[in-house]
């Protein structure tokens, strides 16, 4: 009998069920679609053997006047700039903290940093400066200035650090120094919490008593000592700590029955008199996650933009900085990212108008330096060619808006001659018209915000995104919904399957391919705290694939040849930049560039297979096509190209829908570029085909599933 062609159309349809899907494939991972036929994706090469300290959350590649090419990552800890296959470390710092001492143990290698109300938390990275170490510690001055170090556990008073060496002696309160904290930016994951600047410190524990006498307003107590506090019950107080009564908070070092000894007045805030019978809370102190609290701690992000050859970094609800290598190369190198003068303090993101040279400050300040003042639909926009001038003058271009429709600007991207905008409900364009309006901004969509910042991306003359109720959008001069046949696979979470976790969102990192016109989402599914999938849209053959490929952040091959992507391990070890003490806590992030042979390998040249597979729906190829007839398929033809190595395909047979379906007999079959046809035993109602690739250096593209097929009865 002549042979059967399967014909097979592009793209995954998730929608329906296997057997609903007959001539579609269903599933598959590591593969795209070209020329309408299915193949193994490009494998990926990692670009040095650094691993960068916590998780990325973005990335810019862009080229100085010079034409020096740089790639600039901001993670949750640092911010660094690659070039010329190096990593730098120019995150900027915070404001000095001066006054420290230390305490030391002889023969350990943890040390006590003393300093009241430093306001650092354990995994903050800092700098020691103007350092004199301890006497009698065994430790010089160096010990403490060649490298930042991270905290381990700190109080509200102190925090410890590991240092590279076990101190010889014993020392208390000893030496002097002062700390230069790296800018903090964030959780890794989105939590709740009091934060930062709320409540306190943000550090409530629940943990409370009362006090039992008068507390008066000078610097003694109500113990009998005059320096000790009574309460009623101590019962859940740490043996040490801070006590918040009222507005005033009060330090302890030690517990005698019901009262607290050592005290410290005023720690913070106004000493002030208070009455027998007030509620004493214990705090856990700066920066540290009270156990309840009404505020939502957004996940560490940057956006990362380039103004000519300045980088501009913006800190997610924080600064933004710049780092210029123009004026002063190769020095800017070690020289760390500074604040941008006059810039707001507070801010949800900043972008570059690249056509009239603003920038643009969304979810900033009303009031510039007053963080308080931060309106998350507001939105600055610098002088023309000034990125330090943000307050309107008539002979300046900068300005002002405030848009309404949503509660935040989530996140904004650069379209062909606008700035596209989209809140967690609309969508804005914004243009620029020149003097007096200097910008334009109108609503453009509704119904369709953003799901995370880095959501969205710019290619073939359109802005697309995720939306954050689920859903993919298109903005080509106006908002439309995107057809997608994955949708119930990303978006639900029913059964098996495990759509997107919502409430990780915020990390959803969209990466143009534009070698393959491809737009990656990569997201983290349902029960995942950090991204472990990808869906991908093909915006030229106008299909839809997924995968388990998890990149945090990718970068389109521009400047470079190839897209560079990070991947995050929570469990690595991070090598770069060097931190004393640093902990896997933190995790680490690897650098890779992507389309590169067929294998993942590493930095020592060691390759990894990539396994790759497609799998078609159900097939019916009996009599009528309803399903009524069994078939016999006796042998196949392949119909591979570009085949390197080898490739397995398998036949799976189902009686009936609900069967589980099983392999042919003698199945998997290995081909080769010699296979000519692979006889087969092959016999069902149903029949579907899988091709898979299982070891490295293998790579293929799939044609048509060609078969000797005969009707073989009804039972």
């Amino acid at each position: 009998m002549p042979l059967t062609n399967v014909q097979i159309a592009p793209g995954f349809n998730k929608q329906v069920t296997p057997t609903g899907a007959e001539g579609q494939w269903t599933d598959g991972d590591f593969v795209r679609f070209r020329y309408g036929l299915p193949e193994k994706i490009g494998g990926w090469e990692q670009i040095t053997s650094k691993t960068l300290c916590g998780v990325a959350r973005d990335q810019v590649i862009w080229a100085d006047l010079d034409g020096r090419r740089y790639a600039a990552i901001g993670t949750n800890k640092v911010l660094l700039v690659y070039y010329e296959n190096a990593f730098y470390d120019i995150t900027p710092l915070d404001t000095t903290i001066t006054g420290a001492n230390f305490d030391t143990n002889a023969g350990s290698a943890t040390i006590s940093v003393n300093k009241i109300n430093h306001g650092l938390s354990a995994g903050d990275i800092f700098l020691f400066s103007s350092t004199t170490a301890p006497p009698g510690s065994g430790y010089v001055d160096t010990d403490f200035t060649s490298t930042p170090f991270e905290v381990i556990t700190a109080s509200l008073d102190s925090f410890t650090v590991t240092m590279a060496s076990q101190a010889s002696g014993s020392t208390l309160g000893a030496g002097s120094t002062s700390i230069q904290p790296y800018v903090k930016v964030g959780p890794i994951n989105q939590t709740q919490g009091f934060g930062y600047g709320t409540s306190g410190w943000g550090g409530s524990s629940g943990v409370t008593s009362t006090l039992n006498g008068l507390l008066l307003d000078d610097a003694n107590g109500t113990g009998g000592s005059g320096t000790s506090i009574t309460l009623t019950s101590t019962t859940g107080f740490p043996t040490s700590g801070v006590i918040k009564v009222n507005s005033e908070f009060i330090s302890y070092t030690g517990i005698s029955g019901n009262d607290l000894t050592g005290i410290t007045r005023a720690v913070a805030g106004t000493r002030q008199g208070h009455a027998s019978g007030s509620t004493c809370e214990v705090f856990l102190g700066w920066g540290s996650a009270s156990i309840s609290g009404g505020v939502t701690l957004e996940s560490a992000s940057w956006s990362l933009d380039h103004f000519g050859s300045k980088l501009i970094a913006t800190v997610k609800n924080g600064k933004s900085f710049e780092w210029d290598t123009i004026s002063n190369f190769p020095a800017a190198l070690t020289t760390r990212a500074s604040i941008i003068s006059n810039a707001p303090t507070a801010s949800v993101m900043s972008i570059v108008s690249e056509r009239d040279r603003h920038l643009i400050i969304l979810g900033t300040e009303t009031t510039i330096g007053n963080t308080s003042t931060q309106d998350k639909m507001f939105i600055r926009f610098s002088d023309q060619e000034d990125i330090t001038d943000y307050t309107p003058t008539s002979i300046n271009t900068s300005g002002t808006f405030r848009i309404d429709s949503g509660t935040k600007i989530v996140g904004a991207i650069r379209g062909k001659d606008y700035i596209f905008i989209l809140t967690d409900t609309s969508a804005y364009v914004m243009q620029f018209v020149g003097p007096p309006f200097i910008f334009s901004i109108r609503q453009v969509g509704s119904n369709c915000g953003l799901i995370g910042q880095h959501a969205l991306a710019y290619a073939n003359g359109a802005v697309y995104w995720m939306g954050q109720a689920g859903g993919f959008f298109v903005y080509d001069g106006t908002v439309k919904s995107l057809p997608c046949l994955v949708e119930d696979f990303v978006f639900t979470s029913s059964g098996n399957n495990l759509g997107i976790s919502y409430g990780n969102g915020e990390q959803v990192y969209a990466g143009i391919n534009h070698l393959y016109e491809e737009i990656n989402w990569f997201y983290p599914k349902n029960g995942s705290t950090l991204i472990d999938r990808v869906v991908t849209y093909n915006y030229t053959e106008n299909t839809w694939t997924t995968g388990s490929l998890a990149r945090s952040t990718y970068a389109d091959a521009t400047l470079y040849d190839k897209p560079y992507a990070t991947e995050y391990s929570s469990t690595g070890v991070p090598n770069f930049p060097v931190i004393q003490g640093v902990t896997a806590a933190n995790g680490a992030s690897t650098y890779y560039a992507h389309e590169k042979g067929n294998n993942e390998v590493d930095s020592s040249g060691a390759k990894t297979a990539i396994p790759a597979f497609i799998q078609s729906g159900d097939f019916d190829l009996s009599q009528g096509g309803d399903g009524q007839f069994f078939m016999s398929i006796r042998r196949f033809i392949p119909d591979f190209k570009l085949l390197t190595g080898d490739a397995q395909i398998t036949i799976n047979l189902r009686k009936f829908p609900a069967d589980t379906a099983t392999s042919s007999p003698l199945g998997p079959f290995t081909i080769s570029s010699s296979t000519e046809k692979v006889d087969t035993r092959a016999r069902s109602r149903f029949a579907s085909i899988k091709v898979a690739n299982t070891s490295t250096d293998q790579s293929w593209r799939y044609g048509t599933f060609r078969a000797d097929v005969q009707p073989d009865g009804m039972r």
